[in-house]
């Protein structure tokens, strides 16, 4: 575990494999935890950077609410701090829009990889609240995620909602991060897409409750180098369907090594 210090705030971050570097960026209010699914698979071919956003983990929590400027400088950091000369993102919802706005900005970015990611008009600001609560209240932390799986997923796999709660309550945002995080999604108008050039996978969730899934489809066409996948499931995509996103993700990250 290492730490790098973004204006004053310390942000925390875990590197494991070798290769050109794949830096995963958290969904708003979820832990690192998020990428527990997806990362091993990437790890090996590819040096994985997975981190805490502010309010996160073990990432200090300064005074919200956030904004995507100030969002994006963290990442910044982070890529600083590994010396990525040639960098791929993967970003979730709000990481995917972090995502975004950082690769208008650097040339260095091979490409972008955006699973459930729209502006903020797109999402359904009461699904996305209703993630957030106590960390102390194991009932409440699972019923919450209703929202972020497809129907049925929380009844079918208790134990591994069971798992994914005690992961939640070490590393996910209390509800004061929750809001500072969520204001940066909400006000992310993700604009002038024309200008990021960045081959960029696109990945939507048939059953997303956060983001409404044909947003995600536009989002693709709207970027120059655009690339829409669907898949089954909901907004936490990269749990419920982390085979199939592993195996997407990994073919695409094959293909952009050819190009080179």
């Amino acid at each position: 575990m290492s730490t790098v210090i973004n204006d004053g705030v310390s942000l925390r971050y875990v590197v494991r494999g070798e290769g050109d570097p794949v830096v995963f960026v958290n969904d708003a209010g979820f832990g690192a935890w998020l990428w527990g699914y997806l990362q091993p698979a990437v790890a090996g071919p590819y040096r994985t950077v997975v981190w805490d956003l502010r309010a996160t983990g073990d990432s200090d929590a300064p005074d919200g609410p956030y904004t995507l400027e100030t969002l994006v400088g963290d990442l910044e950091a982070i890529v600083s701090a590994i010396d990525g000369r040639r960098v791929h993102l993967v970003g979730a919802g709000l990481g995917g829009a972090i995502a975004l706005e950082y690769a208008r900005r650097h040339e260095h970015v091979t490409s972008l990889v955006l699973l459930g990611t729209a502006g903020g008009s797109a999402v359904d600001a009461d699904a996305l609240a209703s993630l957030a609560t106590s960390r102390d209240d194991r009932d409440a932390l699972k019923q919450s995620l209703e929202a972020a799986f497809a129907p049925g997923v929380l009844a079918e796999h208790p134990a591994e909602i069971d798992r994914i709660v005690e992961w939640r309550r070490r590393d996910d945002a209390d509800p004061t991060g929750w809001a500072a995080q969520r204001a940066a999604w909400l006000d992310a108008d993700l604009d002038s897409l024309y200008e990021i050039t960045t081959p960029a996978l696109v990945v939507g969730a048939a059953a997303d409750r956060i983001v409404d899934p044909e947003a995600t489809a536009r989002l693709a066409e709207a970027l120059p180098r655009g690339r829409h996948r669907r898949v089954e499931g909901g907004h936490l995509l990269p749990v419920s369907e982390s085979g199939v996103v592993a195996d997407e993700l990994l073919a695409w990250l094959d293909e952009r090594q050819h190009e080179t």
